[in-house]
């Protein structure tokens, strides 16, 4: 089984193909994973590999641990461009999340104001104003949106029970033009049912969705890294600019493209 690849709470800095130079922030355990999706195509496995032995790191242990690595790294002159909150599952899960968001504009603010700050969430947690404050203070607020059917989210990111796809759509579009909707592009196989959220149904879907969202910007993307359903396939880049630009073209919403 596709098991974590993130083990420590601060990682990198890594290329990123869609942020640049990036510091991961992992607020989920450094042995196990904890999400409220279970995608065919996360990087870091299916959720029955289980939650570990670690916990979730505290508050003041984030960021005594950022505080370091910043200094360290303002030290010896090194680049950065954006500090991201990604790893082991679902940041926003963290029960301290708010105040984490605050510190680390604060470490931002004195060790690199010019660099950025990204939250990576599947979108499932704005229903909690704690969170949605949060994420409205950072300057990349990354919302997932693979599928506008509902049984293709079912199918590819088996959400949680509860998980409603109009009202998350509802949740993101309060953000307006912050948002930054998030798209994976791919195709395959599990359990013997067929996966694509390429097609002309999905993308003209997908569209509608896009405008009723009307966020700032789109980004989609395609699998980069072995996934734990291994009849996932990327899409080629051929295929994704080409929806990229009926995506633009439909909707007048700028698209970045990963693939």
């Amino acid at each position: 089984m596709q098991t974590v690849i993130f083990h420590s709470t601060i990682f990198g800095p890594i290329h990123s193909r869609r942020l640049g130079t990036s510091l991961g922030i992992n607020l989920m355990p450094d042995d196990g994973k904890i999400c409220s999706f279970d995608c065919l195509y996360c990087e870091a496995g299916y959720n029955a590999q289980g939650p570990g032995t670690t916990g979730l790191p505290s508050r003041a242990d984030v960021a005594g641990m950022l505080e370091s690595k910043l200094s360290q790294m303002k030290a010896a002159g090194e680049n950065l461009d954006v500090i991201t909150f990604s790893g082991n599952g679902e940041p926003t899960l963290h029960q301290d999340f708010g105040g984490i968001i605050d510190d680390t504009i604060a470490l931002r603010d004195k060790y690199f104001p010019g660099v950025k700050i990204s939250v990576l969430t599947n979108a499932t947690r704005l229903g909690r104003q704690s969170v949605a404050r949060a994420l409205a203070k950072v300057d990349n607020n990354i919302l997932k949106l693979d599928s506008a059917i509902a049984e293709t989210v079912e199918a590819l990111d088996r959400p949680s029970a509860g998980y409603d796809l109009d009202r998350v759509m509802e949740q993101i579009a309060s953000f307006g033009k912050s948002a930054i909707v998030q798209t994976m592009i791919c195709r395959g196989e599990h359990d013997g049912k067929l996966i694509d959220n390429s097609t002309d149904a999905e993308v003209e879907a997908l569209i509608e969705a896009y405008r009723r969202i009307n966020p700032g910007e789109i980004m989609i993307y395609t699998i980069d890294r072995p996934t734990p359903e291994v009849k996932m396939q990327r899409v080629s880049r051929p295929e994704l600019d080409a929806i990229a630009a009926r995506i633009t073209e439909a909707t007048g919403i700028s698209v970045q493209v990963s693939g």
